[in-house]
């Protein structure tokens, strides 16, 4: 008898759900706090149909679950980001494009990539927005989660667009990259202003492509990663892989500051490793401050010849870049493997407590057990156990409107239970994570492990734009 392999990225809750859902009055176990009002959504793939060969994780169709809390009472909807791609293959009734695994289709008429808008969100300027580092963002409203269109700001933006872009919270500024894995300068760097516009885009010249997923920021300055996951076409001719972990090469950390560019950039070397999230960086005297999970090397997306126990475990690290010396210090601040690093982002930019990761199952897939909470003054942790069977996804900080003490909100997240096979969001006292939830939302269908997600005051829907004006 023969056995048909699985992948298990279409399998359990890693299989893409199809029907899009609207439901309200969902039930509660606990108690919703008054206070916690607003919206979490979260971003991730889901492909609209059976995929052309080998498939990945990151290439299917985004999908947006979104749950809405308000006066203790909770609703829910999914919906595809209705992306070009997505409705080019949703006329033809099956898959057009291939994957991340599979070769370029260089002669597919719709062009050789598909922005799927499938990783992260953000809120910038009363708009959401579905994310992809591939292309353009997407326009979502809210709380309806119809996708709007390509937000292309009145056509400035000239790059691709990172998943990750960061949002000042004191001067509202948006600060985001594009990278080309083939074009040289292959980075290009943008500023938003608080009001929405493209400010300007300049070049930052790198010595090759490289997959740059995340990057950070401080008061005054940006910091890019430039990191050995690399790409080749000159490698894959020699029937290597496009993109490989080179563990001969160094990692350089440029710093610049905000509104500078190319002409004043400081590169840093440290000891080669790859990271896919930063938590935050700051500014400490001379120092710049960054701490990020940080891996060995990856072979997540990339061939590597050579084997490395340890790599794809993230842990969290801490790098201080003396900006007066020259020199950088590399120090691990803890050996459990965790990723998805988040923090209330109020202190983003500057030196913040606390902050959170998602705590790592001991399993071939990336399934999450809990939720930890760094005491950075302290240096101590707690761990909030999502229990046995039950794996949740990125956790993001609620802050509590009008709170002052910087831990003061709420954790939320999904998370599947494998022995029921049911999803539910959990909310988690913030201050007191080692707590069962104060309140668990069930979902009236099964919500697929995703990627990144986002917390929408109701202040901020309050001055939602109603219409598209960077379309």
């Amino acid at each position: 008898m023969t056995t048909i392999a699985v992948n298990p990225y279409l399998d359990g809750n890693f299989a893409p759900v199809h029907e899009e859902t609207t439901a309200d009055t969902l039930q509660v176990i606990g108690e919703l706090p008054s206070e916690l009002s607003g919206m979490f959504v979260r971003n991730g793939p889901n492909p609209q149909w059976s995929p052309i060969g080998q498939y990945h994780w990151f290439d299917g169709d985004g999908m947006l679950h979104g749950v809405r809390i308000s006066n203790g009472t909770a609703t829910y909807r999914n919906r595809y980001v209705q992306t070009t791609g997505w409705k080019i293959e949703q006329k033809a009734g099956k898959a057009i494009w291939n994957g991340l695994l599979e070769s370029s289709q260089l002669d597919n008429p719709h062009g050789a990539y598909k922005n799927t808008a499938n990783t992260a969100l953000v809120w910038h300027a009363g708009q959401m927005l579905a994310l992809n580092e591939g292309g353009s963002p997407h326009a979502i409203k809210v709380p309806e989660l119809e996708t709007i269109g390509k937000y292309t700001y009145n056509d400035k933006l000239v790059s691709a667009f990172t998943a990750h872009p960061k949002v000042d919270p004191i001067t509202g500024e948006m600060i985001f990259f594009g990278y080309s894995p083939f074009a040289p300068p292959y980075l290009q760097y943008s500023v938003v202003s608080a009001e929405g516009e493209l400010l300007w885009t300049v070049p930052i010249i790198l010595p090759m492509g490289v997959m740059m997923h995340d990057f950070a920021i401080t008061e005054n300055y940006t910091i890019f990663m430039d990191l050995p996951l690399t790409f080749s076409p000159e490698r894959m001719q020699r029937g290597e892989p496009l993109m490989m972990f080179e563990r001969d090469r160094p990692s350089r950390f440029g710093i610049l500051r905000r509104h500078g560019d190319n002409r004043n950039i400081r590169w840093f070397e440290s000891p080669s490793c790859y990271v896919f999230h930063t938590l935050n960086a700051y500014e400490e005297g001379d120092e710049v401050v960054v701490v990020a999970c940080r891996m060995s090397s990856t072979t997540v997306l990339s061939g590597d010849s050579q084997s490395d126990p340890e790599a794809n475990i993230p842990r969290l690290y801490r790098w201080r870049f003396d900006l007066n010396t020259g020199t950088v210090r590399e120090e691990m601040l803890d050996d459990v493997a965790s990723e998805f690093p988040r923090i209330n982002e109020n202190l983003l930019g500057r030196q913040m407590r606390y902050g959170y990761t998602n705590k790592m199952a001991k399993s071939s897939l990336p399934l999450f057990e809990g939720v930890i909470k760094y005491d950075f003054r302290s240096g101590q942790s707690q761990t909030h156990k999502f229990g046995q069977g039950r794996y949740g996804g990125e956790t993001v900080f609620a802050p509590r409107s009008g709170g002052i003490v910087e831990d003061d909100g709420w954790l939320v997240t999904f998370v599947h239970d494998e022995n029921s096979d049911t999803s539910e969001l959990v909310v988690v006292n913030a201050q007191d994570v080692t707590a069962e939830p104060v309140a668990r939302v069930i979902i009236p269908q099964r919500v697929p492990y995703g990627f990144h997600g986002v917390w929408v005051s109701e202040e901020q829907l309050a001055q939602r734009l109603n219409q598209n004006p960077g379309a």
